[in-house]
């Protein structure tokens, strides 16, 4: 196995966003992914990118990814948020999950950030697992909220 990671660069949008496709087809929400390529592009890689992401490769071929950014925390200051992390099903079960995961941390350490956070779904299971290993810390007493662009724009 000769797994390489580095940064994403522009021109791995369009798999990371089919990697995206992947993670939101386990997570039972395909639906839910709207951004298009050209939006998802620019938030990366335009005038003002918000997010940055690893890849892992194989044979150039790009087969997991974890995207992440600076989150502000009043409470903790700046911690990195780890907004999505997938290895894509075939490769599971090699420690390509654990490289990623192991290269954000040092990204955070790195960076002066005060931590590192995510969400989990609380049926995943095996994503469960996977954080334990690292003794993280999951939170049961928060609820997610949102508003969609179509509420936003009703005030």
């Amino acid at each position: 196995m000769s797994i390489k990671l580095r940064f994403a660069e522009e021109k791995d949008c369009a798999r990371i966003l089919e990697l995206v496709q992947e993670l939101a087809l386990y997570e039972k929400a395909p639906q839910e992914v709207t951004v298009t390529l050209a939006e998802f592009t620019d938030a990366g890689f335009g005038k003002n990118p918000v997010w940055k992401a690893f890849v892992a490769t194989e044979n150039d071929i790009i087969i997991g990814f974890a995207l992440f950014y600076t989150r502000f925390s009043t409470w903790k200051g700046c911690r990195l948020y780890l907004e999505d992390f997938l290895v894509t099903e075939t490769h599971r079960g090699k420690g390509i999950g654990k490289l990623l995961f192991e290269r954000v941390i040092k990204e955070a350490v790195e960076g002066g950030y005060n931590g590192m956070t995510w969400q989990v779904l609380d049926w995943n299971e095996p994503a469960l697992n996977f954080y334990n290993k690292y003794q993280a810390y999951t939170e049961s007493d928060w609820l997610n909220a949102s508003l969609s662009k179509e509420q936003t724009q009703k005030f």
